[in-house]
Formats: C-alpha cells, sequence, structure tokens
C-alpha cells in the first residue's frame, strides 16, 4: 500500500523555517552570553555549595583554584575537604570533571570525563565517631523529606541511575590513595592508578605499600545499565586484610567477577539482571569451620526484584557450585509486619556430582565418600512476623536409585559394631568407653526397663521410631518460638541428631559441623545404615547422665543402686528429667534423698503424657515421684534442706503445652546460641529460688561444691 503524499503549502514551509531560525538565533545568543558569563557563574555556584556544606553537613571546603578549560569541563586545583573537629576526609591535588550537555538540559548530570591526580580519601574510625559522619545528617535528612514516599522501586531506580551518572565516559587516576583507618587497631591503605577509555576500564591498586598488587579491569557503558568487572591479584590471591586484622577471619580467592547485565521496569517491579563469580574462594573463620574451606567455583546468575514494598531474588535465578545448580527464591516485605520467604529447588542431578560440588574441608568426616544414584531437593519457609505460630517450614533431600559404594573418612555403619565412644568435657576427653559387651555397664537394648525408655522418648523424641530423623513439626514450632522470644530458646534436636553429633563428628561447634550433622543423619536415615533399635541402644549407652556419668547402666547404679532392667516409672522419669542439664540431678533431692517438692509437677505432667499414649498406667498420686530414693550411699553429699520451692513450673496438661526447649546463657552471641548447647532441650527448668539471702546462697553453692568434691574423691 503506497502512503500518500502530504502537500504543505510554501507559505507554511517559510513560516517554520524563521521560527526555527529565530529560536536557533536566540539560543545561541543565550548562549553566547552564557558562556562570557561562565567563569562568574562557576565562581557564584561554589561559593552557594560550600556554604551549603558547611551550613548543613558541617564540611570545611577550600578550593585553590576554578576555572573552564572546555565547553563544559571545570578543573579545580588544591581541594580539601575536613569535617568540622575531625580528621581531614580528602586533598586532592587536581580534578577536572567534564558534564555532557544534552542531559544538562533535562536537568540530569551525567559525567563525560574525570581527571584526578596527587591526593587521598582517608576515612578514619575513633572512639564513637568518624569523619563521615556528615553522611548521617544527610541520610536522616533524606528520610525526612521522603517521608511518605514508600516506593521501593522507584527508590531503587533513582539510587542506580545517580549511580550510573556518575561513572564517566572517559576517567584518569594518577596517584590517588585510599585510606581506612579503625581505631588505630587495622589499617587499609590503597594506592590506585585506574583509566576508563572508550568503556574500557584498567586499573592497579597497590595494598598497603606493596603488601600486594590488585587489578580490576572490565567494560562500563552506564548509558545502557551494562558494567562488567574482574578482580585479581598478581602472583597471589586476592585478600582481605582488614577482615584478617581485625575480625580473625581469612578471606581470599584467585579471582572475582560481577556483572550488570540490565536494569529496567517489568511491570510495578524494578528488575536488575547481573551476575557474580568466584574462583578458588578461600574462608577461615571459627565459627563457620576449624579449618580454611575452599569454595573451587561459584556463581550466581541472578534477577532481583524491587516492589513497591519487597525486595526479591528472584526464581529465574541460579546458583551453581562447579557443577551443581539450585534456585533459590528470597523475598522480604515491608510494612506494618515484615514477612521473609525463601524457597530452594535442586532438580534431579547426579548425586556424586552434588556431592563434589561441596566446598573442600566443610565435611570432614565425608571427604572421599562414593555415591551414585541422582537427588533432588526442595525447601519452602514463609514466615509472617505478625503471625509467627502460622510460620511454614518443609525441606524434603530425595534420593533417586541412591546408593553408597564407598565410605569416606569416617564409616558410617560403625556403631553396628562395638566400637570406642570418647566423650569431651570443654573441648578434653574425658575418658574412653566400650560401646559393647566388653564394658560391664554397657546394657542392651532389651534390658533396659520400658519405664526409662518410654520417660526418655517421650521427653526427648516422641516419634523416634516413625520419622526419618528429622521432625519438620518440632523445627517449625522451634522458629515460631524462638522469633516470638527473639533468642534461641527451643532446639529441634531429635535422637539422631544428637547420636550422630556425639559419635562421628567432632567437637568444635561451628556452622560446617551442624551443616555436617545434618547431611549424616540424611545418609543413615534414608540409607538405612543403622536400625532404629541400635541407634537408641547406643544413645542410651553414651547419653551424659551427670558428671561423668555416661550411660543408663553406670547411671541407675549410680543414683538408684539398680540393674537398668529394674528402673521404675519414677526413676526413669527422674533420669528423663536431667538429660537436658545433667550435671544439675543431684540438686533436685532433699537431705533425706527423696525428690524436691518442685519435680511433683512435672513427673505429674509427663506422666499424664505417657498415660494417654498408654505407655503407662494413670497414677493420680504422681506416676512414682514419692517412690524415688537416692541411694543411700550418696545422700551424705546432699545439701541440707532449706526453702520452699514453687512447684508451678509444669501446670500443663496436654501434649501442646510441652515445656519447650530452655537452657540458654543470655550473654552468648547469635552462634553460641546456635551452636553452644550440649543437649537437646525438651524441658523447662524452674530458676532457682530466689527468697535466699544472697549470704544464704554463697554458704549454700560453697557447702553443694564441698560435697561434691568429697563425692568426687569418694567415687
Amino acid at each position: 500500500m503506497r502512503i500518500p503524499k502530504i502537500k504543505i503549502p510554501k507559505k507554511y514551509l517559510k513560516i517554520g523555517a524563521w521560527v526555527l531560525g529565530v529560536f536557533l538565533i536566540v539560543c545561541m545568543a543565550l548562549g553566547a552570553v552564557a558562556y562570557s558569563k561562565r567563569e562568574a557563574l562557576l565562581k557564584k555556584m561554589m561559593a552557594k555549595a560550600i556554604a551549603k556544606a558547611d551550613r548543613d553537613y558541617g564540611l570545611e571546603i577550600k578550593i585553590g583554584s576554578a576555572g573552564f578549560t572546555g565547553l563544559s569541563t571545570v578543573k579545580m586545583t588544591a581541594i580539601s575537604i575536613v569535617p568540622k573537629e575531625r580528621d581531614t576526609l580528602s586533598n586532592i591535588g587536581e580534578l577536572s570533571v567534564g558534564v555532557k550537555l544534552l542531559p544538562l538540559i533535562f536537568g540530569n548530570v551525567k559525567l563525560s570525563e574525570v581527571k584526578m591526580s596527587n591526593g587521598f580519601v582517608s576515612v578514619v574510625l575513633k572512639d564513637s565517631t568518624t569523619n563521615i559522619d556528615f553522611i548521617l545528617k544527610r541520610k536522616k535528612k533524606d528520610s525526612t523529606e521522603n517521608k511518605g514516599k514508600s516506593n521501593l522501586s522507584e527508590i531503587a531506580n533513582n539510587i542506580l541511575n545517580q549511580v550510573l551518572y556518575k561513572i564517566p565516559d572517559d576517567m584518569d587516576v594518577k596517584n590517588m590513595v585510599f585510606k581506612f583507618n579503625d581505631h588505630d587497631t587495622a589499617k587499609l591503605s590503597f594506592a590506585t592508578v585506574a583509566v576508563i577509555d572508550g568503556g574500557d576500564l584498567k586499573s592497579t591498586i597497590n595494598v598497603n605499600h606493596g603488601e600486594s598488587t590488585w587489578h580490576i579491569d572490565g567494560y562500563v557503558n552506564p548509558g545502557s545499565k551494562e558494567l562488567s568487572f574482574t578482580a585479581y591479584a598478581d602472583g597471589k590471591k586476592l585478600e582481605l586484610p582488614y577482615l584478617n586484622n581485625k575480625l580473625h577471619a581469612k578471606l581470599s580467592f584467585d579471582t572475582l567477577q560481577t556483572e550488570l547485565k540490565n536494569a529496567k521496569y517489568s511491570g510495578n517491579d524494578y528488575k536488575i539482571s547481573g551476575s557474580w563469580s568466584v574462583k578458588n574462594m578461600l574462608i577461615n573463620q571459627p565459627r563457620i569451620a576449624s579449618n580454611d574451606i575452599i569454595v573451587q567455583s561459584a556463581k550466581l546468575d541472578a534477577d532481583i526484584l524491587v516492589g513497591p514494598n519487597y525486595i526479591a531474588l528472584d526464581s529465574s535465578s541460579t546458583a551453581y557450585l562447579k557443577n551443581a545448580e539450585i534456585h533459590p527464591f528470597i523475598k522480604y516485605t515491608l510494612g506494618k509486619n515484615k514477612i521473609y520467604e525463601l524457597k530452594l529447588n535442586a532438580p534431579e542431578q547426579d548425586a556424586q556430582a552434588v556431592l563434589n560440588a561441596f566446598p573442600q574441608g566443610l565435611f570432614e568426616s565425608l571427604e572421599g565418600l562414593k555415591v551414585q544414584g541422582k537427588v533432588k531437593y526442595n525447601l519452602n519457609f514463609y514466615l509472617d512476623t505478625k503471625i509467627p505460630d502460622s510460620v511454614r517450614f518443609n525441606s524434603t533431600l530425595t534420593p533417586v536409585d541412591f546408593k553408597i559404594t564407598k565410605w569416606g573418612k569416617t564409616d558410617l555403619q560403625k556403631i553396628n559394631s562395638p566400637f570406642v565412644y570418647t566423650p569431651y568435657e570443654y573441648g578434653k576427653p574425658m575418658r574412653d568407653i566400650t560401646i559393647g559387651p566388653a564394658n560391664h555397664n554397657f546394657t542392651p537394648l532389651n534390658q533396659i526397663s520400658k519405664n526409662f525408655i518410654n520417660a526418655v522418648l517421650t521427653a526427648e523424641d516422641p516419634s523416634f521410631f516413625t520419622h526419618n530423623g528429622f521432625v519438620e513439626e518440632s523445627i517449625r514450632k522451634s522458629i515460631a518460638v524462638n522469633y516470638k522470644e527473639k533468642k534461641f530458646k527451643r532446639g529441634g534436636s531429635t535422637i539422631s541428631m544428637q547420636l550422630v553429633k556425639n559419635v562421628y563428628l567432632s567437637r568444635q561447634k561451628t556452622l560446617a559441623r551442624k551443616a555436617e550433622e545434618i547431611l549424616i543423619v540424611w545418609l543413615i536415615e534414608h540409607n538405612h545404615l543403622v536400625s532404629k533399635n541400635r541407634m537408641l541402644e547406643v544413645y542410651f549407652n553414651i547419653m551424659e547422665l551427670g558428671k561423668n556419668i555416661y550411660g543408663i547402666g553406670e547411671a541407675s547404679r549410680y543414683y538408684f543402686g539398680k540393674q537398668p532392667a529394674d528402673l521404675t516409672i519414677g526413676d526413669g522419669l527422674f533420669l528423663a528429667s536431667i538429660v537436658p542439664k545433667p550435671k544439675a540431678a543431684m540438686y533436685k533431692f532433699m537431705a533425706g534423698g527423696g525428690l524436691k517438692p518442685y519435680m511433683f509437677n512435672y513427673f505429674r505432667f509427663m506422666g499424664n503424657i505417657m498415660a494417654r499414649r498408654g505407655l503407662t498406667p494413670a497414677d493420680t498420686s504422681g506416676y512414682g515421684f514419692y517412690n524415688v530414693r537416692l541411694r543411700e550411699g550418696l545422700r551424705q553429699y546432699l545439701a541440707p534442706d532449706t526453702s520452699a520451692v514453687d512447684t508451678s513450673a509444669f501446670d500443663g496438661d496436654d501434649d501442646e503445652g510441652m515445656p519447650p526447649v530452655i537452657m540458654q546463657d543470655n550473654n552468648k552471641n547469635l552462634f553460641d546460641r546456635i551452636f553452644g548447647g550440649r543437649k537437646n532441650d525438651t524441658t523447662t527448668v524452674k530458676p532457682a529460688d530466689t527468697t535466699k539471702t544472697r549470704k544464704q546462697l554463697r554458704q549454700e553453692r560453697r557447702e553443694q561444691r564441698r560435697l561434691q568434691k568429697e563425692l568426687e574423691k569418694g567415687l
């Protein structure tokens, strides 16, 4: 189809030409006037900016000279920036800045050229102050001005644009030093030379006066929102000395790459696409692992979505560890109540490839393990902080024709035969204990009283014989309780997890050891490497039930002078009650050998649960509470009976009201609270009576210590 010609009368063309010509002449005239007065305008604008910096941010800015060197390029010399009553922030010998004219007409300042030489930028942390405190003032002011403007997608778009606008098309940085001083305990110095030429970035960074030489090379195209950087060091790994010196952590890598591929609106969301990858990253931090961990190859192809009130890593993202892959989804929603969401989806893939993908040094006991078949993994977590009890959590690692073909460093079936167990106290081995017939205290499962077995299972792990090593409902409840309490008050360990922790793993309490514990439990349970009865038998023969008392054989004779088969329901409930804190066992007895009255409610509470489950007959008199008697030979070491104790510690009578896991030191930090607990806590321990005077309490503690020492000598 031909487009018809549009005929425009010549007089209209002439009028248009005249208008355009006049407009150009006016623009040229205005430009000429502006050009002739630009030096005066520059001085006026600089004076205004310096006054504003002093008034609003307390910055004293001095500029030796300033002037235009081209149509849109300003050159300044002898620039200094000093915050009031703080160390000098910056001193620059020479700075030239050029801007693009076309964006400037529309109010956007985009840099076309930057040249900087002979100077430094120094950040100093001293006491409770820094020389960049003025940034906090600016943030406070910006937050006040933007109050009510909470569209995160718009904020993300504006911030990213501002950052990109400050990246010039051409840059030349020479003899610039960037310094950081943290209370004189950790110092960093980066002497930098950098060039951007036609979008290509080349840089050389001298770290700490020759300690190492870094390079950051890449490509920048701010207009198209495309950036790509690669960081590496000459002849060695690229290390972060601040972490080494200040945080007692070590982090290094061969190369680190990052790329911004695109950033644009997708509906109401602002979508940022990019990738991050690392080669041979080494991590060493005592809370993570006791040894070096090496991540040989890792990459994240990420799509980040910023919505009106949330930030999310979209499920289209893919994380790679060597040849294994997983698709993560992470979302954080702001509002009156915050919402946390996490989903992980690893498609079905080769099991050995997944095992090989784990960082070197992460799982010491599994090194050399060979498997065949495939596995897939799914995790779903959702927490609405307004209703934490509705938290959702499920985690599934599914084997497909999975089989172990060769053991690694540790034989996971070793406990099927007699073996030697070594308990530890505060990192030191106590003694070797043979778990087998050669030890006269070893007790086969069929020779242990059902009263004890049922009491411990009820308190510690009621679904032991039906779960596969983990109880998702218990974990879910623990998450809800811990979030509401704002501390790690309740744990979710099963007997399987406690057994693996004590028999197979080192005593270091680290993130790596916890992850290894979970994996070993899965391998044992899903491959039926050890029967449930044998696991329970070993657990009962290694569990700590008092100071240097290990196993039910030692405990039953020590406390009651009985064989494990002869334990009554009361004996079983008492022993179950001391599992969370075994060294406090003797404090539960009165001088005459009977239990202190506050224990009655525990017996009634746990006994009622066992009775409803058909594990013991109903007993209104306290399920053997009054029949529990400490053997006579130990009574001489008990403290005299003193004041009454609160007996309301256990007043619930249903399964949902079971006492939560509580045995935490409030002074411990986050990692200590996660990994510091030695036992799976399942019962609430009532605080000590505080009606006594401080003097009485001190005397009682001294007496208890004296008696304990005499008891140890007697043993």
